[in-house]
Order: C-alpha cells, then structure tokens, then sequence
C-alpha cells in the first residue's frame, strides 16, 4: 500500500513563483502512485502571495492555504503546516524549489531503511550543487553550520541542518513540533536536537540544489537564527526537551 505524503510549503512574499511552484507539485506529486496533499502555508506575506495560492487552490482539492496573521517566521510556518498535516510522511521543501523534486527518492529510500527523519545535504559526499551561491553567502552558510555543530547537542555529525528539504515519518513530525518552541530558522536546529533526545534515527542524505534569486535569508536572518540556537542549547541544558515528545 503506498503511503500517503503532505507537502509543506512555507511562503513569504513569493508571489513571483508561487503558481509554478504549486504546479510543478501537482505535475510530479500527481504522477506519483498514492495520494498526496499539498499545504501552502503564508507567512504573513506582503504581496499577493495568498491570494495567487488560493486561486490555485480552489482548482485542486488536493491543495490547501494556511494564512499566519503576520510574518512570524519559517519555523512559525512551517509548525502550522506539519502540525494541520495528515500524511503518513511529511516533506518539507521551499517554494523556490531549489532541491530537484525527484530528489524525494533518495529520502524516501533513507525512511525505508529506518530512519524516521531524512535530510536533504548540500554537506556530504555524494551532494550537487547545479547553481552555487554567493561566495559570500556560501562562506557564511558554512560558518553558521559550523557554529551549529558547536553548539547545538548532538548534531555534531550533520552537515547541513538548514537545507530547507527534508521528509518525516508523519506522526514522528508532528509530535516533535508539539514539543518545539522556536519560530525563526532556528526550528530546523530544534527540531533535529529534540530528535537525537528522543532517540530518533536521522539521515543526512546528498541531494542535488540549485541556488535561486530572491532568497530570504539576510545578515539579519543568520544572525538570529545563531541566537535560536543558543535558545536550544539552554532548553537542553535545562532539560527541557522530552526524551518522548507527545504523540
């Protein structure tokens, strides 16, 4: 029997590629055998990034938006869509598409094999980046992973936390976002420490991405987002984490 998936798309003002994002989903995901949903969920945006997506939508059963009140953050995002999820595995992947969709497979093949989480990696051997970044940003991506293993517990291992790719165990997703606190870019960061605490098996998996324009992580962004996970550090050192989050 094939599993059914949820897709959760956080946005924020990307109303430039919204309608081919959600229709690359519908071409791949509807040749797929099994069920699927797709869950648009809008960060507060500024342009009409909600209303194109609900047009959309309203053509497609399959789809859904979910509209945060104001910009909260990716993490804020991202806790509505997986928490309002119903599929048997939850991807979590950017409107900008920047990891390939069929990229899935390798995930999926990870899950099979027993992990409950499966992370998409521009870190690891095997990795493909088709359009770099920045020279700058790239050499801040890595500064800030680095950052990451040091500080964050357990996660020393992991390449790439940030990679915005990633597929779950359904239930395993949900009840790590019960237990989570965090909503900026740090959520990534807690909710892989809120997995190594529970036991839970992770995979970092070599993906193939391609830098798009118009992302959305500024100085600012990196910044905070370190700030994050000092935040995860003191929950864990204060205990705070459950060693089985709530189902």
């Amino acid at each position: 029997m094939c599993s059914t998936i949820s897709v959760v798309v956080p946005a924020y003002n990307e109303a430039e590629r919204i309608v081919g994002c959600l229709e690359e989903l519908a071409r791949f995901f509807g040749a797929r055998p099994g069920p699927f949903e797709v869950l648009l969920v809008d960060d507060g945006s500024t342009d009409s990034t909600a209303e194109l997506a609900a047009s959309f939508c309203r053509s497609d059963g399959r789809f859904r938006v979910l509209r945060l009140g104001r910009n909260r953050g990716k993490g804020a995002a991202l806790r509505r869509g997986i928490l309002a999820s119903s599929g048997d595995r939850v991807l979590l992947t950017d409107a900008d598409l920047s990891a390939p969709l069929a990229e899935i497979l390798k995930l999926e093949t990870a899950l099979e094999r027993g992990a409950r989480v499966a992370i998409g990696s521009r870190g690891v051997p095997g990795a493909a980046l088709l359009r770099r970044q920045s020279r700058l940003r790239e050499a801040a991506g890595r500064c800030g992973n680095l950052l990451i293993q040091l500080l964050a517990p357990g996660l020393s291992g992991i390449k790439d936390t940030q990679c915005g790719f990633k597929l779950f165990d359904g239930p395993t997703a949900r009840a790590l976002c019960r237990a989570s606190t965090l909503e900026g870019f740090g959520f990534d960061v807690e909710l892989l420490v809120l997995a190594r605490v529970a036991g839970i098996p992770i995979a970092e998996i070599p993906v193939a991405w391609a830098h798009h324009d118009g992302s959305k992580v500024t100085g600012r962004a990196y910044v905070a987002t370190l700030f994050e996970v000092v935040k995860v550090r003191l929950n864990h050192t204060a205990g705070r984490y459950p060693r089985k989050p709530a189902p």
